[in-house]
């Protein structure tokens, strides 16, 4: 019994190989890959197979290095790996590479190139023409025809025009079949795109102008060339083109080159370019192509199926798989080399599984001592609020009415969770709360693990002390007056005595002159134009004689000079010190009162209004320790006038500056030149030659203003003193 059972095992041994013998002699194998000359400048590529192959296999192309690579799926290749160099044309050689389920040819190209792919019989026949291109410019894409389009004439159906949401141009032409062979080239300003072996129907005769829509592209014309159908487009500006195909539309796009696309958040591809065409294939296997032309690790999902026909040329390699992904109905989500793959349903739901199991972790409690950031400053930022709201305080000004420290009207602890208070930009999650406590200056946080943890760590970046910047200004008031008049005045009287006199006081000069009158007596002018003392408080210098001393009467002249010189200069130095971003003022001055009459039946009160110095900054230092400086200056000065009252000049700068640690700037000046040369007369005797120096006054003032404020912040380490 044993012994027979042991004959069946091997019985049944010897048949399982020999299937399996069967099996790979049945498989179809590559018999060998030859290169020969075609027609005209032409090179075939002859791929020969044990047996034909039902459909065109896939292929595909790169630019950087040029390459044509060819998938021949189920084919084994007995001889293994396998190479060899050719340097004939513009073939350079091939590489021969077995996997698990396909044999892979990969033709080197020595440049850009066109190629025809086709099967004939067993063979596969890649007919290769080197492009007349210059270097460095882009050769001409070509769309393969398959064996259906070449048979029977096709047709365009439709051509539409869209504009993208960034702004590009996008010309959709719907086709009778997919495998309209399709040629595609710049020429001069324009693309030209034709369609082969393809009818254009009578109303699709026509040119569109699409300037209005504010793309690339600005007409679109489609004509009958031959049995082929032509479309040419053109663009204005710098532009760039690609082109694809997703079963029978043709796309093309023609999108703006603008160098602010990324501060304008437009998504640009930068992937290496490849051209794919496929018929009906797998679109896992389409993924496959694409791992292996990147590198990277494709994860598709089991419910990633179906196939897909697509053909793209000269396109980068992440917008192929975006397009690919869009016809599907899939996305992605990429972390580090490696990419996930799933319907964008499925992914969406699982992303909000994992959120919902977020919900479902336990809450934790953490409180954060805060040691330089207040509490209410940090509770607005983890709930997504404006610190600008938060920090409503005092508004600093000059004025001497004083407001007292810390005017902020807050409550001294708060609390929120993540619905309604909070900010759109919380840091918490739907379950988390925050509040804060003034007194302790800290932060209480209930939340997830992870979401505590983050919080942690952004407020431990900027709870750091702010800086501290002393502003030293210098304000320099520079005056200086000039003032010279000479005056005379003329009287006559009876006469009392003789006499010659000279005095400083303008009552007793005529007295001496007339012959010792007392300086109590009032002395009558019938001339008077004396020297003007507007610009002095003394009294001029007078000079009396007697010019005819008659027996009873006398004619006296007393001649009055006064020349002033005034230069002055006041240097105010104002010194503060505050930290980044917290304005601060310091003012020195004095209030001046003044009255007020508001009418005949009311009495004058009053009033006082302030005449200061002030300096008021509010400080920005910036990474690179410059400083920008919101900065006043004011300089009031009282000026008393005649009977009584007081008026006050006022200087004053309000500007922002930029400065460098430690610098000084000179923020403005204002500068004031009054000059005037004036002459009073009596009319005819002040212009007698000579003697009319005795009928008129002359008086020259040349007055010289100047403000210069200069302004130097230092960022304080230490405690500074400002002595």
């Amino acid at each position: 019994m044993a012994k027979s059972t042991g004959t069946r095992i091997f019985s049944m041994a010897a048949a399982v190989s020999m299937l399996l013998v069967a099996a790979s002699a049945l498989a179809n194998t590559l018999q060998s890959v030859k290169v020969g000359q075609g027609g005209g400048q032409a090179q075939v590529l002859t791929i020969a197979l044990s047996e034909g192959l039902t459909s065109t296999p896939m292929h595909f192309t790169t630019t950087n290095p040029h390459r044509i690579v060819i998938d021949l799926p189920g084919i084994q290749n007995p001889q293994g790996r396998a190479s060899e160099t050719v340097n004939t044309g513009v073939i350079r050689g091939y590489n021969i590479a077995q996997t698990a389920d396909r044999t892979r040819v990969v033709v080197d190209l020595t440049g850009p190139a066109t190629y025809d792919l086709k099967n004939e019989g067993n063979r596969v026949l890649v007919t290769l023409r080197g492009s007349d291109n210059a270097p460095g410019t882009a050769a001409p894409a070509h769309f393969d025809s398959s064996p259906s389009a070449s048979s029977a004439t096709a047709s365009v159906q439709d051509v539409v025009f869209r504009r993208g949401k960034n702004s590009e141009s996008r010309v959709e032409v719907a086709l009778s079949d997919p495998g309209v062979g399709v040629d595609i080239k710049q020429k001069g300003k324009t693309i030209q795109v034709d369609f082969l072996n393809t009818a254009l129907p009578q109303n699709l005769m026509r040119r569109l102008d699409v300037s209005e829509f504010a793309t690339p592209a600005q007409s679109i014309e489609t004509f009958t060339q031959g049995t082929n159908t032509r479309m040419v487009v053109t663009p204005k500006g710098k532009w760039d083109y690609f082109a694809y195909q997703t079963g029978k539309t043709f796309i093309l796009e023609v999108t703006p080159i603008d160098a602010g696309d990324k501060a304008s958040g437009k998504k640009r591809y930068d992937g290496e370019r490849l051209s794919l065409d496929f018929q009906d294939v797998d679109v896992r296997a389409v993924l496959k192509v694409i791992a292996d032309f990147t590198g990277l690790n494709i994860v598709a999902a089991e419910s990633v199926k179906g196939s897909v026909t697509v053909r793209l040329k000269d396109v980068p390699w992440d917008q192929a798989l975006d397009i690919i992904l869009l016809t599907k109905g899939l996305d992605k989500r990429e972390n580090g080399n490696v990419i996930w793959v799933a319907p964008s349903k499925e992914m969406a739901d699982k992303e909000k599984e994992r959120m919902d199991a977020a919900e479902i972790e336990e809450l934790q409690t953490e409180i954060v001592h805060l040691n330089y950031m207040r509490a209410p400053d940090a509770y607005a930022i983890l709930t997504g609020k404006s610190i600008t709201s938060v920090q409503a305080g005092e508004k600093v000004t000059c004025s001497t009415a004083a407001q007292g420290v810390g005017g902020r009207k807050e409550n001294t602890s708060g609390s929120t969770g993540n619905s309604g208070a909070a900010g759109t930009n919380s840091m918490l999650s739907k379950r988390g709360t925050v509040n804060f406590d003034l007194k302790t200056n800290s932060v209480f946080i209930q939340d997830t693990a992870a979401r505590i943890e983050k919080m942690k760590t952004l407020l431990s970046e900027i709870d750091v002390p702010a800086r501290q910047v002393m502003i030293e200004a210098r304000i320099v008031v520079a005056d200086d007056s000039f003032s010279r008049s000479l005056g005379a005045r003329l009287g006559f009287k009876a006469r009392v005595g003789k006499g010659f006199g000279i005095s400083s006081d303008a009552n007793d000069a005529f007295s001496m002159a007339s012959g010792g009158l007392s300086s109590t007596s009032t002395t009558a002018y019938n001339v008077d134009l004396g020297a003007n003392t507007t610009f002095s408080t003394n009294n001029a210098g007078i000079i009396g004689l007697s010019l005819i001393d008659a027996s009873n009467a006398i004619l006296g002249l007393e001649l009055e000079a006064l020349e002033a010189d005034n230069r002055g200069k006041i240097i105010s130095n104002p010194r503060v010190i505050t930290q980044n971003q917290q304005p601060a003022v310091i003012l020195q001055g004095q209030q001046v009162p003044y009255v007020t009459n508001h009418g005949t039946s009311e009495t004058p009160t009053t009033e006082f209004k302030d005449a200061l110095l002030c300096l008021l900054v509010d400080p920005q230092v910036l990474n690179n320790d410059d400083i920008i400086l919101n900065v006043e200056v004011q300089k009031d000065a009282p000026v008393a006038l005649t009977g009584g009252s007081v008026r006050i000049d006022t200087k004053r700068l309000k500007t922002q500056v930029r400065v460098k640690n430690g610098e000084t700037v000179v923020l403005g000046g204002i500068f004031e030149q009054e000059q005037a040369n004036n002459t009073e007369k009596i009319p005819l005797l002040g212009d007698i030659p000579v003697l009319g120096l005795l009928f008129r006054n002359n008086y020259k003032t040349d007055a010289k203003t100047e403000l210069m404020v200069f302004l130097t912040p230092r960022l304080l380490n230490d405690a500074v003193s400002l002595k």
